[in-house]
């Protein structure tokens, strides 16, 4: 499992991400196509409903696409940061399904759905849980984080805590690093 903190060493594209930073992203897993992550909902990311922004989610969601469409490290003869080429959204799509709140804990799981040459696929959920003993934090263990490519089950155990509150979907593309 990756660190708890954001940092360059959990993955490169965090290393100059200042927006990742200043929302206060944690990263709880990375692998290959998958990436979970999470940050507490505060004062400043809401909109004039006193409710989460819905930009805000949007850059949560996105910034685990990101990290799900890029490897941490790239083996030799592979796409990746290291090897000149980076992957970037070439079209996402979010569904906003319920209202998160201040206080609340985000949690966003990307997994790959399907990719082919430089193009891929990939479908996030992002869930919100109410502050308190079952909800994460940064002092508390993280829950599961789901299998990548596939999607928890309604009643799964290692589902993240809280409800589904938006559904983010990113098509990929792999370009030359410039």
């Amino acid at each position: 499992m990756a660190e708890l903190t954001i940092s360059g060493d959990t993955h490169p594209i965090l290393k100059d991400d200042y927006a990742s930073e200043w929302m206060g992203i944690e990263v709880l897993a990375l692998d290959d196509g998958h990436a979970t992550i999470r940050m507490r909902l505060r004062q400043e990311m809401l909109n004039g409903f006193g409710m989460a922004h819905g930009g805000m989610i949007f850059a949560f969601g996105d910034t685990a696409f990101a990290l799900a469409c890029n490897p941490a490290s790239a083996k030799p003869g592979e796409a990746g940061i290291d090897s000149g080429t980076i992957t970037v959204a070439s079209g996402v799509d979010i569904n906003f399904l319920k209202p998160a709140f201040r206080g609340q804990v985000l949690t966003a799981v990307a997994n790959r759905r399907a990719s082919t040459g430089r193009s891929g696929l990939y479908d996030v959920q992002i869930y919100a849980a109410d502050p308190g003993p079952g909800a994460p934090s940064a002092t508390q263990p993280a829950p599961a984080a789901t299998v990548p490519g596939e999607l928890p089950a309604d009643n799964a155990t290692d589902a993240p805590a809280g409800e589904l509150v938006a559904e983010f979907r990113g098509r990929s593309r792999t370009i030359s690093k410039k």
